[in-house]
């Protein structure tokens, strides 16, 4: 069976140049595209660039078309000027030659071929060796043919007389036109007209063909200098608009640069004042914000000096009287069997308020400290597994008076973090007691998770949720969703301020989800080891029983949290069982999470 030749493998040279070419390719487009790109950064940045570029680019197509009309204009005016005085020599010709050729009644008789070459010299301008003027032709009718064509100079025009031109002559008409062509010499461009002369013996044709040189040259010389004055014209523009654009960006940019200077916290940086003008007004409008600004900020850092002073004197002063109260209080209170029924309950009340009032002290205090920046960290190596079992056991007899059941899910094995373990332990009983408060005699959930760089605590309850957006406000100081509800637990309202506050020093976070009928959940992360960044939480935020905002409940929980345009996107099925894509609930940081 015959075989196919096997093509021989292209020569090392060959292999060596493509490789080259293809290289070369690839170096010049990476610096073409890195030329676009810085140019288009230039474009965005540069608003004297884009004033100069369009100025340059609007006045060179005025001017190019001002330009263009005005030599077509002249160049019309000179082509113009030859033809008026081509049309009275051709006038004066056709008389002159009718009044020579009047003389002869045919062409045959003597004396009449001298007539003829006489005539055509004569309207050439008496000289046939020139070649650079005018040039007359004489021809007989195309129908006659009695004579015998003549021209001076004696050149061969018969190339620049184009049939068309002959046809129109012979029917007796003046016509014209411009035609280029070589004459003994270089090529020239020539008006030619034609015209009859009536002759006794029949038609003559009389043809002008004069060079249009002087008119090209003119036409030329005033193209070049209005083409240069158009560009010195357009440079002087492009010059103007950058020294006027100069004089508006370069204060624009001083007071750019200031603003990023004052809201850097440098607040005695100020703008200079030059003139009077209107640039000179921004100046000093600008300075005169700055100095309200730097008034105004001063004057609310000295508020919030002696607010947080204020609030740390009456804390601490506040200690002696109350100490000397509860001494009292307790006294009473441990003989409030010997009372009466109501004024033994007026002992328990009285307990049971300075067991508060002790406990704002002391979150007052902490709260203080915070903003005065004295807070410190005391971290340690801390298993985190005993902290959760022991804040559900403190709680539990609250838990129990309130029908709500506190579940664990933690990992059976040591879950170790260097961290502080009396705040975590105060944030995690802060998250506990709030969802025993709002649980609705429905379990609360408490999960503990880490990963190999974060350890994190979700709070999960059952309750009645939290509104679009309150996943913001319950960190504020004294927040309440319900102003009218009455709580269980006696709190102080810090307790969430003060958890956010622990959860920054560790360099956490400390994050709420929650949606109305839903409950809520808080999630606690916090990095394994101390001064480490947080990247991710092994924890999601949104809970897997969570119902999407734009689908029905997740059968097989969410898919995923995500960064989006408009802030996180949640991905889960719908009702039907179909992905979907949508907003995620107020409150969902953006991390990437995948669940289940």
């Amino acid at each position: 069976m015959a075989t196919s030749p096997i093509p021989d493998p292209p020569p090392a040279g060959a292999r060596w140049r493509a490789a080259a070419v293809r290289e070369l390719w690839r170096g010049v487009s990476g610096r073409a595209a890195g030329l676009l790109a810085g140019l288009r950064q230039a474009w965005r940045r540069s608003l004297q660039l884009r004033v100069v570029t369009i100025t340059l680019v609007v006045s060179s197509l005025l001017v190019g078309g001002f330009a263009y009309l005005i030599a077509d204009k002249i160049t019309g005016i000179l082509v113009e000027n030859a033809e008026t005085d081509v049309r009275l020599r051709l006038k004066s010709g056709v008389a002159y030659a009718a009044k020579q050729f009047g003389l002869y009644n045919q062409p045959q008789e003597g004396q009449f071929q001298e007539t003829v070459d006489g005539t055509v010299n004569y309207l050439a301008g008496g000289d046939p060796q020139q070649t650079t003027g005018v040039i007359v032709a004489l021809n007989a009718d195309s129908h006659t043919g009695v004579i015998q064509p003549r021209s001076s100079p004696a050149v061969n025009v018969r190339p620049l007389i184009s049939p068309e031109l002959r046809a129109t002559v012979a029917g007796g008409k003046v016509a014209s036109q411009i035609r280029t062509g070589r004459l003994g010499g270089e090529r020239t461009k020539y008006l030619v007209y034609g015209s009859p002369v009536p002759t006794k013996f029949g038609q003559v044709e009389l043809y002008y063909l004069v060079p249009l040189t002087r008119q090209d040259t003119t036409a030329a010389d005033v193209r070049a200098a209005v083409v240069a004055t158009g560009a010195a014209l357009v440079l002087l523009l492009a010059l103007l608009a950058g020294l006027v654009t100069r004089l508006v960006v370069t204060p624009v940019r001083v007071a750019a640069r200031t603003a990023q200077r004052l809201s850097a916290g440098l607040l005695d940086q100020r703008m200079v004042v030059n003139g009077e003008d209107d640039l000179a007004l921004l100046a000093a409008s600008f300075n005169q914000m700055a100095t309200n600004l730097q008034r105004q900020i001063l004057r609310l850092e000295e508020m919030s000096r002696l607010q947080r002073r204020f609030t740390s004197d009456v804390s601490h002063e506040l200690r002696t009287p109350l100490t000397t109260v509860r001494m009292a209080a307790d006294l009473i209170f441990a003989e409030r069997d010997e009372f009466d029924p109501a004024v033994a309950r007026s002992a328990e009340l009285l307990q049971a308020e300075l067991d508060r009032f002790e406990e704002l002290l002391t979150d007052l205090l902490e709260i203080s400290r915070f903003d005065a920046g004295f807070a410190m960290l005391d971290s340690e190596p801390t298993d985190l597994v005993p902290v959760v079992h022991r804040v559900a056991d403190r709680l539990s007899c609250l838990a129990e008076r309130v029908g709500v059941t506190i579940e664990l899910d933690v990992p059976t094995t040591p879950v170790i973090a260097e961290v502080d373990p009396r705040r975590v332990e105060r944030v995690l009983r802060n998250l506990v007691g709030n969802a025993v408060e709002h649980g609705e005699a429905k379990p609360v959930l408490i999960t503990l998770g880490m990963d190999d760089t974060a350890v994190a605590m979700t709070v999960r309850d059952h309750g009645v949720g939290l509104k679009p957006g309150e996943e913001k406000l319950v960190f504020n100081r004294f927040w309440r969703a319900d102003p009218s509800r009455a709580r269980q637990t006696g709190g102080t309202g810090l307790g969430l301020s003060i958890s956010l506050e622990d959860a920054r020093l560790h360099g956490g976070w400390l994050e709420a989800w929650g949606a109305p009928g839903q409950g809520a959940q808080f999630r606690l992360t916090l990095p394994s080891r101390a001064g480490d960044r947080l990247t991710t939480s092994p924890l999601r935020l949104v809970p897997a029983d969570a119902v999407l905002p734009f689908g029905g409940p997740r059968a097989g929980g969410l898919l995923a949290i995500a960064p989006g345009s408009g802030g996180a996107l949640a991905i889960g099925p719908g009702t039907d069982g179909a992905l979907v894509v949508g907003p995620a609930r107020p409150g969902d940081t953006g991390h990437a999470e995948v669940g289940s």
